[in-house]
């Protein structure tokens, strides 16, 4: 299928109060490792992730930047929605500074965004999985039932109320929206229905009550179906790192049609086929297909090449979704340091892998001390990471002090 001209995968984190510890946005996270490039009906894709967003203007200047496009526009909210504290109802995405007294001058007004994805001319489709505080709940509510929160913008998601702890999971709508958007839809055409995605994602999520879900709009052909043209991309996602929250594309994981037998065919890809079996919970099935594929590779291209570098990525990627986060931080500190060695802290691979690593870590519990001298060391070799090394001792200093049970 020959795809249109180039698209834009825009995702808005509107998490606020990144500076006081808190995890990054696991929702946001899931959008950005399931391959949000993969999800476009284009040939080719930008994909922008803004984590621990910090002002309006500049959250604008990306949108601008994102409608100039011609090509299909995925815009993907997630985080808190607010409304200030006094003297106004008008709807705004909470930023990082914000709160519900300060939300009117720190957060992004909603009325921004819709006006500005107005401008596009291609194709645009706006998602939006959001909490909202019990203040802010009933004017986001009314907005999404109406259809003033579209705007006149093609959008569907779901707003739910603010849970009393941050959740450690994604949301189970975006889980079962971007569990459709993998499967695809074998009887459609080349592009997929938001609409049908979105009536899939609400029958099979398991919502918390209290929630709203919208639809609005026309939608157009914006979203690809893997199971009419497979797209292979590689595999992980970048997460947000203290001290390198900036905008930056989002190298992610390719699309899942069904699992192989790996096969004599040197073309054969078979990464989207493994990362099928991984989504699905067949990890064993997985770790032992890309065992096998890395075999064939090793013999074929030797272990020094960046075929069997690659490899190493997969496999970190693998014990990620399979919860195995110490595992995985290993494997994706050993990619950064074999990439440091070759390219350099220049090497935007090597931060890449180093930012997904450090995630890895985050999550890694008892076995974080353990690993946290080897992450230290290679953060170390990369300008502008005081941030980041300090969150690595941070963690150091805290177990070290923590009293030990008798």
């Amino acid at each position: 299928m020959n795809h249109p001209a180039h698209g834009c995968v825009l995702l808005l984190d509107g998490t606020p109060d990144r500076r006081r510890g808190a995890l990054p946005n696991p929702t946001a996270h899931a959008i950005a490792g399931a391959n949000p490039r993969g999800f476009l009906a284009a040939a080719s894709a930008d994909v922008v992730q803004l984590p621990a967003m910090a002002g309006p203007q500049s959250v604008l200047a990306y949108l601008q930047h994102a409608v100039t496009g011609t090509g299909p526009l995925l815009v993907w909210v997630t985080g808190h929605l607010m409304i200030p504290a006094r003297r106004s109802t008008e709807l705004h995405l909470a930023l990082r500074e914000s709160t519900p007294a300060t939300v009117r001058y720190t957060g992004l007004p909603w009325e921004w965004l819709t006006r500005t994805l107005r401008d596009h001319p291609g194709p645009t489709l706006l998602v939006i999985d959001a909490e909202a505080d019990a203040h802010a709940r009933p004017h986001v509510a009314a907005a999404a039932r109406e259809g003033h929160l579209a705007a006149g913008v093609p959008a569907c998601g779901v707003i739910t109320p603010a849970a009393p702890k941050a959740p450690l999971e994604a949301g189970p709508y975006t889980r079962s929206f971007l569990a459709a958007l993998r499967t695809g839809n074998p009887t459609a055409g080349p592009t997929l229905d938001p609409a049908h995605v979105h009536h899939q994602a609400l029958a099979q999520a398991t919502l918390p009550e209290g929630v709203v879900a919208f639809q609005h709009g026309a939608f157009g052909p914006v979203l690809t179906n893997p199971s009419a043209t497979p797209v292979v991309r590689r595999p992980a996602p970048v997460p947000a790192v203290p001290g390198f929250g900036s905008p930056a594309p989002v190298d992610t994981a390719p699309p899942a049609p069904a699992v192989p037998e790996p096969a004599a065919q040197p073309d054969d890809d078979p990464l989207p086929r493994i990362l099928a079996a991984a989504h699905a919970g067949r990890h064993n099935e997985a770790a032992n297909m890309a065992a096998a594929w890395e075999q064939q590779t090793l013999r074929r291209h030797g272990s020094d090449s960046a075929e069997a570098r690659l490899w190493i990525e997969v496999r970190a990627d693998l014990a990620r979704l399979a919860g195995d986060h110490p595992r995985a931080a290993e494997l994706w500190m050993s990619a950064a340091a074999n990439r440091l060695a070759r390219g350099g802290p220049a090497d935007t691979e090597a931060l890449a892998a180093l930012k997904r690593a450090h995630y890895c870590w985050q999550h890694s519990g008892e076995r974080a001390r353990r690993l946290a001298p080897a992450l230290l060391a290679l953060w170390e070799q990369v300008p502008d990471s005081v941030d980041a090394t300090a969150d690595v001792r941070a963690r150091l200093t805290e177990e070290v002090s923590r009293p030990v049970a008798r």
